[in-house]
């Protein structure tokens, strides 16, 4: 079959004798239209009417919290509360001196306030806490679960503060920052520390968090409720006085979320509320107790030490550092835009940029508390634990940053599966360092178990892990140990002597049964004196040395006890 009816149309190539089947192909090769787009891409029918998707309903990216979204959401929080705890156990040490001071102190004043024993140990008098409080929920629990159930206890307390966090930082943001903002404070070392040491710092912490999340709850409702939280606040002054240094941040922290819901007015008389409760009932404290002596000590008048400013400056950045970077960059990046990267909000249902920056100041800022107050104090004592207690407040801004590191849909989720790798690394190395800077007891108490009788006198460095551990086999107490921080020594003259001139006359009179040294590679003036003393006196002698290691250096606990009939007093 051939067409070529039309002569001005005729193809050249079948008058040459062409065959007609190559002249009807190529009659039938379309018109070429010029570069086509890729398949899958553009088409030509999204122009048509028919083929326009829907508009999305709101409904989709609601930013109230689904059943799913909850009941998912709970879930991943269970999950970190787990891979907390794991974290915490994992620690093993033998009783810290403070750990058994506070715990003996809580069976001392058992017996003081329910059965009449003389208050012989004056720990109202120098204690960073009430004696009343911690110490004697602690001894409660030691009497039933021993050391390991008041640590157990410390791990309660920190895992509430993650869940906590949780719940206001999803109050403040949404479910994504919550998980997040618990993920990184949940493996900082002050966290996983704190979750396995019997010391005020973890009940202290849960109070602060329980303040924040009833705060935040009851700031939108009735100019009353704020007083809910006041009881909550004092007893965590109570617990421990310099958490005071966080009741301005819980106070601005109402304002601020009662401001963002019903404005100046009622936001600053919810505050003045709060503050007034709180202040009340401190003050009520103060007047009815000698605790003020203590608070002074301890708190607002403490000695000054001879830290210098760059190792405070080193230890706080790398304990807290990365928290509080990630805080920063949260506060920057939620004062620039206030949609979290899932909910495509107005900017009519946004937060003003100066109430965003606010929050963010407040939360962050928080976390220089606590070192700004040490480099002042120029000490280092106790800091990788005092740091947490921002790092508590800063958590939220820290989710934020996550947040918008990690995009809308887990856009880019490497970023922040980095820093939680990086966090968690941090987390684990450092609390397992701090956590091996006391020498472990283990060997050292059946050893002085096969010395120490009751009645004895002795000296000691470390006492305070032996009397807690003798005191439960009935060996001794409390006021049969020196310490070689304090000695009020009356000589054969009948004069009081303290300091080295009574540890002096003390050895020289033979006046103790017996003496523990905890000597390493860097000892003070005091253990170097006790030592020498020791030796000169010709009184005492080296019954025992047990070396040990710990996760800073090494040395040796030193057992000296009297030669026969060396006693003179």
């Amino acid at each position: 079959m051939t067409t070529t009816e039309n002569p001005a149309t005729e193809d050249p190539a079948s008058s040459a004798g062409w065959y007609d089947a190559e002249s009807t192909l190529q009659l039938r090769v379309p018109f070429a239209r010029g570069p086509q787009p890729a398949p899958g891409y553009t088409f030509d029918e999204i122009s048509r009417a028919e083929w326009v998707l829907g508009r999305m309903p709101d409904a989709g990216w609601s930013a109230e919290p689904g059943q799913r979204r909850t009941r998912v959401s709970r879930a991943l929080l269970v999950c970190l509360l787990l891979a907390q705890a794991v974290l915490s156990l994992r620690l093993h040490n033998s009783a810290f001196e403070d750990e058994a001071l506070y715990v003996y102190a809580g069976h001392a004043m058992i017996d003081h306030l329910f059965h009449g024993a003389p208050d012989y140990g004056g720990f109202a008098s120098y204690f960073s806490g009430s004696p009343v409080l911690y110490p004697v929920l602690a001894a409660w629990v030691d009497s039933a679960a021993g050391l390991t159930g008041v640590r157990l206890m410390s791990l309660a307390f920190m895992l509430g503060s993650t869940a906590l966090l949780y719940s206001f930082t999803r109050k403040l943001f949404n479910e994504r920052t919550a998980l997040l903002a618990a993920g990184v404070f949940s493996v900082t070392q002050s966290t996983l520390f704190l979750g396995n040491f019997a010391t005020y710092d973890a009940m202290a912490i849960f109070l602060l968090a329980l303040t924040a999340w009833i705060l935040v709850r009851v700031a939108p409702g009735h100019w009353a409720l704020p007083l809910a939280a006041a009881p909550v606040a004092a007893l965590t002054v109570g617990v421990k006085y310099a958490a005071a240094l966080y009741l301005p941040t819980l106070a601005v922290l109402l304002v601020l979320v009662a401001h963002e819901r019903l404005g100046g007015r009622e936001a600053l008389r919810r505050g003045a509320v709060f503050t007034t409760g709180v202040g009340i009932l401190l003050g009520l404290g103060v007047l009815t107790t000698d605790y003020l002596q203590a608070i002074r000590s301890t708190t607002t008048e403490r000695a000054h030490g001879t830290a210098p400013l760059g190792q405070l400056l080193w230890d706080c950045a790398r304990w807290g550092g990365l928290l509080f970077a990630l805080a920063c960059l949260g506060t920057v990046l939620y004062a620039r835009r206030a949609g979290l990267g899932e909910v495509p909000g107005g900017p009519g249902a946004a937060p003003s940029r100066r109430w965003r920056l606010a929050l963010g100041a407040v939360l962050s800022g928080t976390a220089l508390l606590a070192p700004a107050y040490q480099i002042h104090l120029q000490t280092s004592i106790s800091l990788h634990k005092h740091i947490g207690y921002g790092l508590l407040f800063a958590a939220p801004m820290a989710g934020v940053a996550l947040t918008r590191l990690m995009g809308a849909h887990f856009r880019f989720p490497q970023a922040v599966i980095a820093v939680g790798v990086l966090a968690l690394t941090f987390g684990m190395s450092q609390s397992a360092q701090n956590y091996g800077v006391w020498p472990d007891t283990g060997r050292l108490i059946p050893e002085l178990a096969k010395n120490v009788r009751p009645g004895q006198k002795w000296l000691g460095q470390p006492h305070e892990a032996p009397v807690y551990y003798l005191s439960n086999r009935g060996l001794t107490d409390y006021t049969l140990w020196t310490s070689i921080f304090y000695i009020d020594y009356t000589g054969r003259e009948g004069r009081h002597l303290s300091g080295p001139e009574g540890y002096r006359a003390a050895i020289e009179d033979g006046w103790f049964d017996g003496v523990v040294l905890d000597w390493s590679d860097q000892p003070g003036e005091v253990q170097a004196l006790i030592r020498d003393e020791l030796r000169r006196s010709g009184r005492y002698r080296l019954a025992t040395a047990l070396i040990y290691r710990t996760s800073v250096g090494s040395g040796h606990f030193e057992i000296w006890l009297p030669l026969p009939a060396a006693r003179t007093r």
